[in-house]
């Protein structure tokens, strides 16, 4: 069911409207999950550490998808705020043909390089077969993948939150009873991880569109609506192509930190991994409250609710540092007994836990950046973000690991990235927000 998020109070209608998309990220996180527990406990420490491997390539082609996420949910939003319906249809097929030509050439490129992309990131060798297995498969889903995350796009614009969250409530299920089968009972190794991982993704994504389909609303898909509008891809672009070169950089400088962290050996790699499973549900989350706080700018921008809008910052700040201290409370205190669920090795587990020690503490700092980001790309300011969080993040983690890093090869050093760049982009956030504020007259 849509929701107009221009009406109601502004605490109520953010927290109803971000609570399923919580819940959403939550149920996504455990596709991941279900592949390393399984994997860890019924293929061993290898086929861990392969998926662990995989994770930083297939993160850099899903850049595309979340780049048109954003710029698809912003428009869409801004016209669902402003009720121009027959604009709302022709943006939604103008990205589902998008979706379905970029997934078609992600496909052919992730198939074909994937050993390729292992090398780079100097995989180790006990490590690059498996992963070269799971990442082909998995490539072969991302058609299916690139197509709900548009699709939840689209439902997250007009303020329903609550689709998204029922069918990946779904396709978790299934994706574990598949690895169940496929990994621990006909022993199918990351092959049966990833064929789990990819009927998932394929049946999340017939259930958005099928419900797409059948809607009477002004977003629904239609047969002959599928083809490309210039001007609303034009509009899309123009906001997803910095959100997506910013997922993109994200993605590249963790796979130079991924080398880092494989030059330290395949236990290190494994409890890498391991780490990411755990701490992965707070990043899903943050990256959920982001989309949030952008969705119920954007229709109340389109709507000229510009005292929505201005509200919008202490609120969504206090609302989601809560989240964040609550996840770190959660992750520092039961985390050393949850690591045990993915792997037995002493080595990995200690090396694991020791990481969740460096970064955890500091994820508060993190909020700042993904609440400011968040506000600022629902009013269409989608350049200067990425320019703050490219040097202030990205670039920095690259710098780090090419000169600290370099100088002493530990771990401290490879977790000291994150905190370090998370506190210098917060500085260069706040200096750049009072400037909008003023521009916009925001108190």
């Amino acid at each position: 069911m849509n929701k107009d998020l221009t009406t109601g109070k502004p605490a109520s209608v953010l927290l109803r409207f971000t609570l399923p998309m919580l819940l959403s990220v939550a149920f996504q996180q455990l596709y991941n999950i279900a592949d390393s527990v399984i994997a860890g406990k019924f293929a061993g420490e290898d086929a861990l550490a392969a998926v662990g491997a995989s994770y930083p390539v297939t993160m850099i082609f899903m850049a595309v998808a979340f780049g048109m996420n954003i710029g698809i949910s912003v428009v869409i939003s801004q016209l669902f705020g402003a009720k121009d319906e027959e604009s709302i249809q022709k943006a939604t097929g103008t990205a589902v043909a998008f979706c379905i030509i970029s997934g078609i050439v992600l496909t052919v490129v992730g198939i074909i390089f994937a050993p390729f992309f292992l090398r780079v990131l100097q995989t180790p060798a006990d490590t690059i077969s498996e992963a070269t297995t799971y990442l082909r498969i998995v490539f072969l889903g991302v058609t299916a993948q690139l197509l709900y995350n548009i699709e939840a796009g689209v439902f997250n614009a007009v303020g329903d939150s609550r689709s998204p969250f029922i069918y990946l409530s779904i396709c978790c299920i299934v994706n574990i009873f598949l690895d169940l089968l496929l990994v621990a009972i006909f022993k199918m190794g990351v092959a049966g991880a990833a064929i789990a991982t990819i009927v998932s993704q394929i049946l999340s994504a017939v259930l958005a569109t099928a419900k797409l389909m059948r809607s009477t609303e002004a977003y629904r898909i239609t047969v002959k609506g599928i083809c490309i509008d210039r001007y609303l891809l034009g509009r899309m672009l123009r906001i997803g192509i910095p959100s997506g070169l910013q997922s993109s950089m994200y993605a590249i400088s963790n796979m130079i930190i991924q080398v880092a962290v494989n030059l330290l050996g395949t236990a290190t790699v494994a409890a890498w991994s391991l780490t990411g499973k755990l701490d992965g549900f707070y990043w899903a989350c943050s990256n959920a409250a982001g989309i949030a706080v952008m969705n119920f700018t954007a229709q109340n921008y389109g709507a000229g609710r510009m005292d929505r809008v201005h509200g919008c910052e202490k609120l969504s700040l206090k609302l989601f540092m809560g989240i964040t201290l609550l996840f770190s409370a959660v992750l520092l205190g039961f985390g050393r007994f949850l690591l045990p669920l993915f792997n037995d090795d002493a080595e990995v587990l200690a090396q694991a836990w020791q990481m969740m020690l460096y970064m955890v503490p500091l994820y508060f700092t993190w909020t700042y950046i993904e609440i400011i980001s968040g506000i600022l790309r629902g009013m269409g300011d989608a350049i200067v973000p990425v320019i703050i969080i490219g040097l202030g993040v990205c670039l920095l983690r690259v710098v780090w690991i090419a000169t600290v890093y370099k100088a002493h090869h530990t771990m401290l050093n490879v977790c000291l990235a994150y905190p370090i760049s998370w506190i210098v982009t917060d500085v260069a956030f706040f200096f750049y927000y009072r400037r909008v504020k003023w521009l916009y007259h925001i108190k």
